[in-house]
């Protein structure tokens, strides 16, 4: 548990993908494998029509990129292979077959947010507010950028970058299409969520799988561009503004 977790669960040909970390469910490296093997894996997997990914805990859906690893970071190739974690989830989701479900039940950063635009379609709580706060660090939303922008647009998401330290809603969230629909409470978040999956888990598993590749046009090229997005962003971590920005947060 103090190192975090993965776990899948299969019923009725729903799949249910929970991770956890003991830091607000922040991503390190190990999580961030163990959830792209989880969907990859998921998306060959016979028993499951549907996917559900989620977090545990209540008021924190993801806090983004772990600062602990983040500082620990020497060299441009660790830098690169640590962002490649979260380009490897957001493809691993962009590739995967079957529709899967966002469970947002609470704040989202940086990487949280990306996650939350990588799965097809999103509930979350009305405390689900949204912040990229990866500027004010020292680098910049580049991985998680294109999944953030294909979802909610280049307006919005610009919004999100450069006022970097500000939180918007969960509603204004919603309004730009993150969220499909947000409530008051988790438990009336989780009725959605079974309705929509049983429905999904009696669909033509070929038409959803068609459907999936029709969303997903235009993001072909997404192997080399995220690749290229973690290089960037392995770079700009050896800094020394960043480390101090990273510090900083870290003592707050």
């Amino acid at each position: 548990m103090e190192n975090g977790y993965v776990k899948v669960k299969t019923e009725n040909f729903i799949s249910t993908i929970e991770f956890y970390h003991p830091a607000s469910n922040s991503l390190p490296g190990s999580i961030l494998a163990e959830l792209a093997t989880a969907i990859t894996r998921l998306g060959t997997d016979e028993k499951t029509l549907v996917i559900i990914l989620k977090s545990a805990g209540e008021r924190a859906f993801c806090a983004g990129a772990s600062f602990d690893e983040l500082i620990a970071i020497d060299d441009e190739a660790t830098g690169k292979k640590f962002f490649s974690g979260f380009a490897s989830v957001i493809n691993a989701c962009r590739k995967c077959p079957k529709f899967i479900i966002g469970r947002v039940q609470g704040k989202a950063v940086g990487g949280g947010v990306g996650v939350a635009s990588a799965v097809d379609y999103c509930y979350a709580t009305t405390h689900a507010a949204v912040k990229l706060s990866e500027l004010a660090v020292g680098i910049g939303p580049f991985v998680v950028g294109p999944a953030v922008e294909r979802k909610i647009g280049n307006s919005a998401m610009s919004q999100l970058t450069i006022n970097a330290t500000e939180w918007k809603s969960a509603d204004w969230a919603a309004e730009k299409g993150l969220y499909a629909e947000t409530f008051e409470t988790a438990e009336e978040m989780d009725t959605a969520i079974q309705t929509l999956s049983t429905k999904l888990a009696t669909s033509n598993p070929e038409a959803m799988r068609m459907l999936k590749e029709i969303f997903w046009q235009g993001t072909e090229h997404w192997d080399t561009l995220l690749a290229e997005r973690a290089q960037m962003s392995g770079t700009l971590v050896l800094s020394d503004f960043t480390r101090n920005a990273i510090n900083k947060f870290k003592s707050k």
